[in-house]
């Protein structure tokens, strides 16, 4: 099983610092490299303290500078708010500077707040995803792309014919245009266990009635994690994570009636919406601890994943905080 971590530059009540997030994180860095992580996924988020990383392929060329081994994965480039032929340049460069280390991961986006600020339409996203991916590949395998005129994009990735490409998909819609047009995908952090294994399933129903198979292809599975000493401290971690990233989605002043309807949707869903109050708040923050997140001693989550690892048919755990190095040689 192959283990990468995704990477957040998260800021809470903005305690400490800018540049000490940084310094954690590059710490954090460090240790992937030097313990036999597969890759480090850095997140692309704007104008919020959730994670302060929005250019994910600068800061993808500040971790190649600093390592020889770690592939460098993109969790995600959030392609509608780019120019694809800038979007291609960009992670082009990346490849050839880190020296073909490059995992593109590419999604739509979910913030209403980066929608709005970026002048791009949330009904239209999907179609403007799909059109940016595609171009985005165009122009790395052809000689010459057409984009609003024709141009020859440079330099060409590393990689040939790229870098390999995962779609952040986790509603049915984009997982069949994923599964239908023979891409990988990456699955989220915020969907339970049990949900997370439908997903996963579906998807290569969906690969099989095009004519794919999932044999060969590694599907990064993201999951919470919190570690320490005793089950209880790594509780008071857990939870202190599922307040932090529900409260970070949390939009005031929404009718309790919308809530309520949502609430029997899964945790993705919730996060997605952005409709929180207090009770929802909680319903949220049970969720992540009774299913999303993964806690307890190095010897309990050893067991935990080796127990997911069958039954969601991981290969690719993508975690989301870093544990500690007692954990990972035994699950890597």
């Amino acid at each position: 099983m192959k283990v990468g971590v995704l990477q957040f530059f998260s800021w809470p009540d903005r305690r400490i610092p800018l540049d000490q997030v940084y310094h954690r994180a590059f710490q954090r860095i460090d240790i992937m490299e030097q313990n036999g992580y597969d890759a480090v996924w850095l997140a692309e988020h704007h104008f919020s303290s959730f994670s302060i990383c929005p250019s994910i392929h600068i800061m993808g060329t500040h971790v190649a500078a600093r390592t020889q081994n770690l592939r460098i994965g993109t969790g995600v480039s959030l392609a509608p708010f780019y120019n694809p032929l800038r979007l291609a340049e960009e992670v082009a460069l990346l490849d050839v500077l880190s020296g073909g280390r490059v995992n593109w991961g590419v999604g739509r986006g979910y913030q209403e707040g980066e929608f709005k600020a970026f002048g791009v339409d949330p009904q239209r996203s999907y179609e403007v995803f799909r059109e940016h991916v595609q171009t985005v590949i165009g122009a790395w395998t052809e000689e010459r792309v057409t984009f609003a005129g024709e141009v020859e994009v440079l330099p060409k990735p590393a990689q040939k014919p790229h870098p390999p490409v995962w779609l952040a998909a986790s509603s049915p819609e984009a997982m069949n245009w994923a599964a239908g047009n023979g891409f990988s995908i990456m699955l989220d952090p915020h969907a339970d266990h049990g949900r997370i294994a439908e997903k996963r399933e579906l998807y290569r129903q969906i690969l099989e009635q095009h004519g794919h198979s999932i044999e060969g292809r590694e599907i990064p599975m993201a999951r919470l994690i919190a570690c320490a000493p005793t089950r209880a401290e790594a509780e008071q971690i857990a939870r202190q994570g599922a307040e932090w990233t529900v409260g970070s989605h949390r939009k005031k002043g929404v009718r309790a009636a919308r809530v309520k309807t949502r609430l029997n949707r899964e945790l993705s869903d919730l996060a997605q919406d952005h409709i929180f109050v207090d009770s929802a708040e909680q319903s949220a923050i049970d969720r992540y601890l009774n299913g999303v997140i993964i806690y307890g001693t190095p010897d309990e989550l050893v067991d935990e994943i080796a127990r997911l690892k069958e039954e969601m048919f991981l290969d690719y755990l993508l975690l989301a905080p870093l544990i500690t190095d007692e954990v990972l040689p035994r699950v890597a």
